[in-house]
C-alpha cells in the first residue's frame, strides 16, 4: 500500500497487488464490471494472502470482446476504483484474473472462438467452482413461473448442438457431461447474480436442460452437483467516458478499470464439495440459508433502485444520486421500503430494516457513482417479479389498507410509461429489454387503461392472482391514467398526497 497522495483535493490511496495466482481454480461467466468490482476483488485478497490455487478465468459469452483483449494485452492486469465519496477514492491493482475467453457473438458479428478451451478449462479437475453474473435473462427462464424457456431461439440451438452450447446452461450441462463421462467430480456452480433463491433457479435451468440431451445426466446433476445460493451488493456503475476522465484525473489510465462504492456485502450458504477459498476471512458472510438477505436485498435495495429507474427519467432526472434528493422520491423510497417491503420480510434479530434502509438512502446519496438510471431500468421485465411482485402478493394478502401497495402500484405504472420508449418532451430513448418488442405491442392502444391492462397480462411477469386483485390491478390503470395526463412529477405529487 503506498501513502496516500491528493490530486486537485481528491484523497487517493493505492494497494498494490502483493500475490499472482499460481493456477485457475474458478471459472466465470459473465465478465463485466460487477464481476470484476465483487467477486474478483475478494479472490484478490484471498491470493494476497497465500490462496495462489484460485485464480479465475473470466469468460463472456456474449458481446463484449473488447475487454477479453484488454485485460489480455495488460497480463490480466486492471483498476478498482473504490469511492467513498468524490473526495476519497481507493484504487485496488487486481491480479485475481490470470485468464479470459470470448464465446460469444460480437458487435461485428464475428463469433469468439474459445468454446473449446472454455469447455477444456471446465472439465479439468483444477476448476472446482464454476461462478456466474450473466444477468437474470441469462438463465433462460420465465420472470414468474421459473422455468425454463424451452422455445426460446438460444436454448433450442443449444438442445440441437449439445456439444457446441452458446448459453451459460448449456455450457454447464456440456462441462458436466465431460466430467461424470471422465469421472471427475462436479464442480459446484455459484450464482452472482440478483435472483431469489438464484442457486436453485440455476439447478432448475440446468437440470431442466439436461434432461432434454439425457435422463441419467440429469439425475447425476440433480444429486451430485451443489447449487449454493449467494447474496451480492455492491453499486457498480457502468465505465463511461466522464468515470474514465475521472480516474485518469487521479493517475489511473487503464482501459479496463471499474469504478464502485466502498461498500461490499456478499452472503453465500457453505455448500462446496471440492473446497472453496477461505472467502470468511475477507468478509464474506457463508451461512446456511441465504433467503432472508437475500430477499431483503432484492425487495428493498434492488426494489429501490427500480423505483428510481422509472419514474426518476421521466422527471428529468439523470443518475441515483441525483433522483435521491428529490423530495418527492425520498417520500416515496421511504413508503416503498418501510411500509410494503420490509413487513415481508422475516430477517435475523441482529438486522434492523429501519437501519437498513437509512444507510440505503445514504449510499444511493454517493453522487461520485453516477449511477445513471437508464441503467438501473434494463431488462425490468426479469426483474420486476422478484423485487415487487412477489413481495407485492404476499402484502396484500396480509394487509386490508385500501393503499397497502401505493408505491409499487405507483412503480408498475412508471414502468408501464417508460417501456414505451419516449419521454415527455418527445424524446426517445432505447428501451433494453428481452421482451421489449411485446411491451411495444401494450402501446398501441389508445387508453391509458387498456395499455396498462395489456402489459399485466403478460403471465411471463404478471400472476393473474395480484392483477385482478382491485387494490392492485384497478389502481395501476388508473395511475398510469394519471402519470399519462398530468406528466410524471405531478401524478407523484398527487399520488403521494392521497396515501
Amino acid at each position: 500500500m503506498s501513502p496516500s497522495d491528493n490530486h486537485d483535493a481528491i484523497e487517493v490511496v493505492r494497494i498494490a497487488s502483493e500475490n499472482a495466482p499460481e493456477r485457475i481454480g474458478i471459472v466465470h461467466l459473465g465478465l463485466g464490471a460487477f464481476h470484476r468490482a465483487h467477486q474478483a476483488q475478494v479472490v484478490e485478497q484471498c491470493i494476497a494472502h497465500g490462496e495462489r490455487d484460485w485464480g479465475i478465468c473470466s469468460v463472456n459469452i456474449r458481446g463484449n470482446r473488447a475487454l477479453v483483449d484488454t485485460l489480455r494485452d495488460q497480463g490480466y492486469r486492471y483498476h478498482l476504483a473504490e469511492y467513498t465519496d468524490r473526495a476519497h477514492v481507493t484504487l485496488r491493482e487486481i491480479r485475481a484474473i490470470n485468464e479470459t475467453m470470448f464465446t460469444g457473438t460480437d458487435a461485428q458479428g464475428l463469433r469468439g472462438e474459445d468454446l473449446p478451451a472454455l469447455l477444456a478449462r471446465l472439465s479439468d479437475p483444477d476448476t472446482r467452482i464454476v461462478t456466474l453474473t450473466v444477468t437474470e435473462k441469462g438463465y433462460y427462464l420465465s420472470p414468474n413461473e421459473g422455468t425454463l424457456l424451452i422455445d426460446d431461439p438460444a436454448i433450442a440451438a443449444d438442445i440441437a448442438h449439445f456439444d457446441a452450447p452458446r448459453t451459460a446452461p448449456g455450457i454447464l450441462v456440456e462441462a458436466l457431461a465431460r466430467r461424470r463421462q471422465a469421472g471427475t467430480a462436479p464442480f459446484t456452480v455459484l450464482s452472482c447474480d440478483n435472483m431469489p433463491d438464484n442457486g436453485e433457479r440455476t439447478r432448475r435451468a440446468v437440470v431442466a436442460l439436461a434432461e432434454r440431451r439425457d435422463a441419467a445426466l440429469a439425475e447425476w446433476i440433480e444429486s451430485q452437483v451443489a447449487f449454493p445460493s449467494s447474496m451480492v451488493d455492491r453499486i457498480v456503475p457502468a465505465m463511461d467516458e466522464e468515470a474514465f476522465g475521472r480516474l485518469q484525473a487521479v493517475g489511473c489510465d487503464d482501459p479496463a478499470a471499474v469504478v464502485s462504492e466502498a461498500f461490499l456485502q456478499w452472503v453465500i450458504e457453505d455448500h462446496f464439495p471440492q473446497g472453496r477459498p477461505d472467502w470468511g476471512q475477507y468478509g464474506v458472510e457463508m451461512v446456511e440459508d441465504v433467503a432472508p438477505f437475500e430477499t431483503m436485498k432484492l425487495r428493498m435495495l434492488n426494489g429501490a433502485h427500480s423505483l428510481l429507474a422509472y419514474t426518476g427519467p421521466l422527471m428529468g432526472l439523470e443518475t441515483v444520486a441525483e433522483a435521491v434528493t428529490d423530495p418527492l422520491l425520498q417520500k416515496l423510497l421511504r413508503l416503498y421500503m418501510l411500509e410494503e417491503a420490509a413487513p415481508t420480510l422475516s430477517m435475523p434479530e441482529s438486522v434492523s430494516l429501519e437501519d437498513y434502509a437509512h444507510a440505503l438512502m445514504a449510499r444511493f446519496g454517493n453522487d461520485s457513482l453516477r449511477h445513471r438510471l437508464h441503467q438501473i431500468a434494463m431488462d425490468g421485465s426479469q426483474k420486476l417479479p422478484q423485487r415487487w411482485l412477489r413481495g407485492g402478493e404476499q402484502r396484500l394478502a396480509e394487509s386490508q389498507n385500501e393503499n397497502a401497495l401505493a408505491a409499487t402500484v405507483f412503480g408498475v405504472a412508471a414502468w408501464i410509461r417508460y417501456t414505451r420508449g419516449v419521454d415527455e418532451q418527445g424524446h426517445a430513448y432505447p428501451v433494453s429489454d428481452p421482451m421489449a418488442d411485446q411491451l411495444a405491442q401494450c402501446h398501441v392502444h389508445e387508453r391509458s387503461a387498456d395499455r396498462a391492462a395489456a402489459a399485466m397480462g403478460i403471465e411471463a411477469i404478471f400472476s393473474p392472482t395480484l392483477v385482478n386483485a382491485p387494490r392492485f390491478g384497478a389502481q395501476v390503470q388508473q395511475t398510469l391514467e394519471a402519470i399519462e395526463r398530468l406528466g410524471m412529477r405531478a401524478a407523484l405529487e398527487q399520488h403521494l398526497a392521497r396515501v
